[in-house]
């Protein structure tokens, strides 16, 4: 199956290679000059992948084309702008900015204001939900990601967004560093495109959640098929039977495109903005 070109490229593959070379962005470019320099190709249109198994070739700084798996996090992250190259500009991610609107619009159902908010932003990657935050105001964000790859990126490509940063396992997270989270007096959590897949698991959703004060703010994507009565991962059990029971109080819910897959069809999620009125199910 031959990548299909993204912003001219190609070249013949040989063993998970493209052989044919390329300039990747160098270090001391800023991010957006980072994404316009960076080259990348898609499998061909009509070969259909599982979202966890999804991958695309990308310009190495030797000259060669490497493989990437979309969950394959940290080499993709120490790559300057490719992240946002892959899910942004060419499969149209709009997680981030469209589950912000939808906060922004329940705090102002609730005169709420979003300078008020402490946020936990759980899969913070390289800082793209704190800008969306930062955008309407949230001024108090500590990312947490388990990857220190990410914590890197995010200095690197959105510096001071953080009041703080943990690369941190939440499954098994030490007494000191939940003291320190707990020390920053969180009220609201986002877990935007990061849950299910491996990424995060019920046990770590169920740690952050704990550390939101009561009454506080959910607000998170989830595809459909992990609140399914068939889901296996655990989050249908934990997360479906809370908003059934109302422990988890929705106050915003749509399902919308997060992305494109790379056949380019839709893939779509829930958005969910919800008061944490209780403990989480199970």
């Amino acid at each position: 199956m031959a990548p299909t070109a993204v912003n001219g490229t190609n070249g013949r593959r040989e063993r998970g290679v493209l052989q044919r070379t390329a300039t990747p962005p160098s270090k001391h470019m800023s991010l957006e000059e980072a994404r316009t320099t960076l080259r990348l190709a898609l499998p061909e249109p009509g070969s259909k992948f599982s979202q966890d198994d999804e991958w695309c070739v990308v310009a190495e700084p030797d000259g060669t084309w490497g493989e990437y798996r979309f969950h394959d996090y940290d080499r993709i992250f120490r790559m300057p702008g490719l992240y946002e190259k892959i899910f942004y500009d060419v499969l149209g991610c709009d997680s981030p900015r469209f589950m912000v609107g939808l906060f922004a619009e329940a705090l102002a159902s609730a005169g709420v204001s979003a300078e008020t908010l402490r946020v936990l932003d759980l899969g913070a990657g390289n800082g793209i939900m704190a800008e969306e935050l930062a955008a309407i105001g949230v001024g108090h964000a500590v990312g947490v990601d388990i990857l220190p790859e990410a914590e890197e990126a995010a200095e690197r490509d959105r510096p001071g967004l953080y009041a703080d940063y943990h690369v941190a396992d939440l499954t098994a997270l030490a007494a000191a560093e939940r003291e320190t989270l707990a020390a920053h007096h969180l009220d609201t959590l986002t877990v935007v495109a990061a849950l299910g897949f491996g990424d995060i698991p019920p046990a770590a959703f169920r740690t952050a959640y704990d550390l939101i004060a009561p009454d506080g703010w959910v607000v998170m994507t989830i595809k459909d098929a992990f609140l399914d009565e068939t889901d296996t991962s655990g989050f249908a059990g934990m997360i479906g039977e809370s908003l059934r029971s109302g422990a988890l109080e929705v106050v915003r819910r749509e399902r919308f495109q997060h992305r494109l897959a790379t056949d380019r069809t839709p893939l779509l999620y829930e958005g969910i903005v919800a008061r944490k009125r209780g403990p989480l199910a199970g």
